[in-house]
Protein backbone atom coordinates (compact mmCIF):
# COMPACT_ATOMS: atom_id res chain seq x y z
CA UNK A 1 0.00 0.00 0.00
CA UNK A 2 1.52 3.28 -1.01
CA UNK A 3 0.98 6.79 0.25
CA UNK A 4 -1.51 8.85 -1.68
CA UNK A 5 -0.31 12.36 -2.50
CA UNK A 6 -1.23 15.02 -5.01
CA UNK A 7 -4.40 15.02 -7.04
CA UNK A 8 -6.54 17.88 -8.29
CA UNK A 9 -6.99 20.91 -6.10
CA UNK A 10 -10.45 21.82 -4.95
CA UNK A 11 -12.15 24.28 -2.68
CA UNK A 12 -15.50 22.53 -2.21
CA UNK A 13 -14.35 20.32 0.65
CA UNK A 14 -15.49 20.60 4.24
CA UNK A 15 -13.28 22.88 6.32
CA UNK A 16 -12.86 20.32 9.07
CA UNK A 17 -11.56 21.76 12.32
CA UNK A 18 -9.95 19.80 15.10
CA UNK A 19 -12.72 17.84 16.89
CA UNK A 20 -13.34 18.65 20.54
CA UNK A 21 -12.30 15.13 21.52
CA UNK A 22 -9.03 15.53 19.65
CA UNK A 23 -8.41 18.86 21.31
CA UNK A 24 -8.93 17.14 24.64
CA UNK A 25 -6.52 14.42 23.57
CA UNK A 26 -3.58 16.79 23.11
CA UNK A 27 -1.99 19.05 25.69
CA UNK A 28 0.30 22.05 25.83
CA UNK A 29 3.89 21.35 26.71
CA UNK A 30 6.93 23.49 27.36
CA UNK A 31 10.42 23.20 26.02
CA UNK A 32 12.13 19.84 25.69
CA UNK A 33 12.00 16.84 23.37
CA UNK A 34 8.30 17.27 22.65
CA UNK A 35 8.26 20.99 22.04
CA UNK A 36 8.21 22.87 18.76
CA UNK A 37 11.41 23.40 16.85
CA UNK A 38 13.13 26.78 16.82
CA UNK A 39 11.18 29.46 15.03
CA UNK A 40 7.79 28.54 16.49
CA UNK A 41 7.73 30.93 19.42
CA UNK A 42 4.20 31.86 20.31
CA UNK A 43 2.77 28.63 18.87
CA UNK A 44 1.16 26.40 21.47
CA UNK A 45 2.83 22.98 21.02
CA UNK A 46 0.63 19.93 20.84
CA UNK A 47 1.47 16.44 21.95
CA UNK A 48 -0.46 13.20 21.83
CA UNK A 49 -1.04 10.74 24.61
CA UNK A 50 2.09 9.12 25.96
CA UNK A 51 3.32 6.37 23.63
CA UNK A 52 3.49 2.76 24.75
CA UNK A 53 6.95 1.47 25.50
CA UNK A 54 6.56 -1.61 23.29
CA UNK A 55 5.37 -0.02 20.04
CA UNK A 56 8.68 -1.00 18.31
CA UNK A 57 8.87 2.53 16.88
CA UNK A 58 10.36 4.43 19.81
CA UNK A 59 7.21 6.41 20.54
CA UNK A 60 7.31 8.25 17.22
CA UNK A 61 3.63 9.19 17.37
CA UNK A 62 4.19 10.96 20.68
CA UNK A 63 6.78 13.40 19.31
CA UNK A 64 6.30 16.87 17.88
CA UNK A 65 4.88 19.22 16.94
CA UNK A 66 7.01 20.11 13.93
CA UNK A 67 7.37 23.59 12.50
CA UNK A 68 7.27 23.37 8.68
CA UNK A 69 7.09 25.95 5.88
CA UNK A 70 3.39 25.12 5.45
CA UNK A 71 2.42 25.27 9.15
CA UNK A 72 2.77 23.46 12.46
CA UNK A 73 2.36 19.73 11.93
CA UNK A 74 1.64 16.92 14.41
CA UNK A 75 1.18 13.17 14.15
CA UNK A 76 -1.66 12.13 16.49
CA UNK A 77 -2.31 8.40 17.04
CA UNK A 78 -5.65 7.25 15.65
CA UNK A 79 -8.47 6.40 18.05
CA UNK A 80 -11.22 4.45 16.35
CA UNK A 81 -14.08 5.87 18.40
CA UNK A 82 -13.00 9.39 17.51
CA UNK A 83 -11.51 9.10 14.03
CA UNK A 84 -13.22 6.25 12.17
CA UNK A 85 -15.82 8.36 10.41
CA UNK A 86 -13.22 10.83 9.18
CA UNK A 87 -10.71 8.24 7.97
CA UNK A 88 -13.45 6.22 6.28
CA UNK A 89 -14.64 9.34 4.44
CA UNK A 90 -11.13 9.88 3.16
CA UNK A 91 -10.86 6.25 2.05
CA UNK A 92 -14.02 6.72 -0.03
CA UNK A 93 -12.55 9.65 -1.95
CA UNK A 94 -12.08 8.39 -5.52
CA UNK A 95 -8.44 9.54 -5.77
CA UNK A 96 -7.58 7.78 -2.50
CA UNK A 97 -9.60 4.62 -3.16
CA UNK A 98 -7.71 3.94 -6.39
CA UNK A 99 -4.54 3.21 -4.44
CA UNK A 100 -5.70 2.27 -0.93
CA UNK A 101 -8.58 -0.05 -1.91
CA UNK A 102 -10.51 0.59 1.32
CA UNK A 103 -13.59 2.26 -0.14
CA UNK A 104 -16.97 1.04 1.05
CA UNK A 105 -18.57 0.74 4.48
CA UNK A 106 -16.80 1.96 7.60
CA UNK A 107 -16.27 -1.66 8.60
CA UNK A 108 -13.53 -2.01 6.00
CA UNK A 109 -11.60 0.94 7.39
CA UNK A 110 -12.24 -0.17 10.97
CA UNK A 111 -10.83 -3.62 10.28
CA UNK A 112 -7.73 -2.05 8.73
CA UNK A 113 -7.17 0.25 11.71
CA UNK A 114 -7.86 -2.38 14.36
CA UNK A 115 -5.40 -4.74 12.71
CA UNK A 116 -2.67 -2.25 13.60
CA UNK A 117 -3.99 -1.08 16.95
CA UNK A 118 -4.30 -4.57 18.42
CA UNK A 119 -1.05 -5.78 16.89
CA UNK A 120 2.45 -5.81 18.34
CA UNK A 121 3.15 -2.16 17.59
CA UNK A 122 5.05 -2.63 14.35
CA UNK A 123 2.69 -0.16 12.62
CA UNK A 124 1.21 3.02 14.10
CA UNK A 125 -1.76 4.70 12.35
CA UNK A 126 -1.93 8.47 12.83
CA UNK A 127 -3.85 11.53 11.81
CA UNK A 128 -1.73 14.30 10.33
CA UNK A 129 -2.88 17.56 11.93
CA UNK A 130 -1.74 20.77 10.23
CA UNK A 131 -2.32 24.04 12.10
CA UNK A 132 -5.00 22.33 14.20
CA UNK A 133 -6.84 20.71 11.28
CA UNK A 134 -6.78 16.94 10.57
CA UNK A 135 -5.90 16.70 6.86
CA UNK A 136 -4.00 13.46 6.28
CA UNK A 137 -3.62 9.86 7.38
CA UNK A 138 -0.23 8.25 8.05
CA UNK A 139 1.09 4.83 8.90
CA UNK A 140 4.61 4.66 10.33
CA UNK A 141 5.74 1.04 10.30
CA UNK A 142 8.71 -1.25 10.76
CA UNK A 143 9.51 -2.12 7.16
CA UNK A 144 12.02 -4.75 8.26
CA UNK A 145 9.21 -6.61 10.08
CA UNK A 146 6.64 -6.09 7.31
CA UNK A 147 5.89 -8.42 4.37
CA UNK A 148 7.59 -5.73 2.26
CA UNK A 149 10.91 -7.04 3.60
CA UNK A 150 10.49 -10.15 1.44
CA UNK A 151 10.70 -7.99 -1.67
CA UNK A 152 13.83 -5.91 -1.06
CA UNK A 153 17.12 -6.10 0.82
CA UNK A 154 15.74 -4.88 4.14
CA UNK A 155 18.04 -3.73 6.92
CA UNK A 156 17.30 -3.87 10.67
CA UNK A 157 15.08 -1.00 11.80
CA UNK A 158 14.17 0.21 8.29
CA UNK A 159 11.11 2.40 8.89
CA UNK A 160 8.33 2.79 6.35
CA UNK A 161 5.77 5.48 5.60
CA UNK A 162 2.28 5.19 4.12
CA UNK A 163 0.41 8.43 3.52
CA UNK A 164 -2.77 9.85 2.08
CA UNK A 165 -3.85 13.48 2.01
CA UNK A 166 -7.54 13.25 2.79
CA UNK A 167 -8.76 16.82 2.43
CA UNK A 168 -8.95 17.85 -1.22
CA UNK A 169 -8.05 21.46 -0.46
CA UNK A 170 -4.82 20.30 1.19
CA UNK A 171 -3.53 18.53 -1.92
CA UNK A 172 -1.06 20.00 -4.34
CA UNK A 173 1.07 23.14 -3.99
CA UNK A 174 3.95 21.06 -2.61
CA UNK A 175 2.42 20.42 0.82
CA UNK A 176 2.85 16.66 0.57
CA UNK A 177 6.58 16.93 -0.11
CA UNK A 178 7.09 19.34 2.78
CA UNK A 179 5.26 17.07 5.21
CA UNK A 180 7.04 13.94 3.96
CA UNK A 181 10.35 15.67 4.51
CA UNK A 182 9.30 16.68 8.02
CA UNK A 183 8.09 13.20 8.97
CA UNK A 184 11.19 11.52 7.52
CA UNK A 185 13.30 13.87 9.63
CA UNK A 186 11.13 13.04 12.65
CA UNK A 187 11.73 9.32 12.09
CA UNK A 188 15.50 9.79 11.88
CA UNK A 189 15.54 12.09 14.92
CA UNK A 190 13.40 9.71 16.99
CA UNK A 191 14.90 6.39 15.90
CA UNK A 192 18.73 6.52 16.06
CA UNK A 193 18.88 2.82 15.12
CA UNK A 194 17.09 3.52 11.82
CA UNK A 195 19.47 4.12 8.91
CA UNK A 196 16.80 4.37 6.20
CA UNK A 197 13.24 5.56 5.75
CA UNK A 198 11.44 3.71 2.95
CA UNK A 199 8.16 3.85 1.05
CA UNK A 200 6.53 1.85 -1.73
CA UNK A 201 3.97 3.96 -3.59
CA UNK A 202 2.20 2.47 -6.59
CA UNK A 203 4.36 3.04 -9.65
CA UNK A 204 1.31 4.49 -11.45
CA UNK A 205 0.87 7.13 -8.76
CA UNK A 206 3.12 9.71 -10.39
CA UNK A 207 2.23 12.58 -7.99
CA UNK A 208 3.14 10.38 -5.01
CA UNK A 209 6.46 9.26 -6.47
CA UNK A 210 7.29 12.87 -7.36
CA UNK A 211 6.48 14.02 -3.82
CA UNK A 212 8.84 11.45 -2.30
CA UNK A 213 11.60 12.52 -4.68
CA UNK A 214 11.05 16.17 -3.72
CA UNK A 215 11.25 15.15 -0.04
CA UNK A 216 14.77 13.75 -0.42
CA UNK A 217 13.93 10.12 -1.18
CA UNK A 218 15.69 8.35 -4.02
CA UNK A 219 14.16 5.86 -6.41
CA UNK A 220 15.80 2.54 -5.55
CA UNK A 221 13.95 -0.11 -7.59
CA UNK A 222 10.68 -1.34 -9.01
CA UNK A 223 9.24 -4.12 -6.86
CA UNK A 224 6.39 -6.50 -7.56
CA UNK A 225 4.13 -6.64 -4.51
CA UNK A 226 1.02 -8.82 -4.22
CA UNK A 227 -1.39 -5.97 -5.07
CA UNK A 228 0.74 -3.64 -7.18
CA UNK A 229 3.99 -2.82 -8.89
CA UNK A 230 5.65 -0.32 -6.61
CA UNK A 231 8.42 2.23 -6.67
CA UNK A 232 10.77 1.53 -3.76
CA UNK A 233 11.72 4.95 -2.40
CA UNK A 234 14.59 5.26 0.10
CA UNK A 235 15.86 8.15 2.20
CA UNK A 236 19.28 7.44 3.68
CA UNK A 237 20.43 8.84 7.00
CA UNK A 238 23.98 8.97 5.62
CA UNK A 239 22.91 11.42 2.90
CA UNK A 240 20.83 13.62 5.19
CA UNK A 241 23.45 16.35 5.40
CA UNK A 242 23.22 16.80 1.63
CA UNK A 243 19.48 17.55 1.59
Amino acid sequence: MGGRLGGPDGEDTLDLRLPDQLLAHVQEVGTGPGSARPGTAGTAPLTSALPTADDLLDGIAGRGPIATPVGVFQLVPVRIERDLTLVSRWMNDAAVAEFWALAGPQAATEEHLRGQLVGDGRSVPCLGVLDGTPMSYWEIYRADLDPLARHYAARPHDTGIHLLVGEVSARGRGRGSVLLNAVADLVLDTRPTCARVVAEPDLRNIPSVAAFLSAGFRFSAEVDLPAKRAALMVRDRSLRHLL
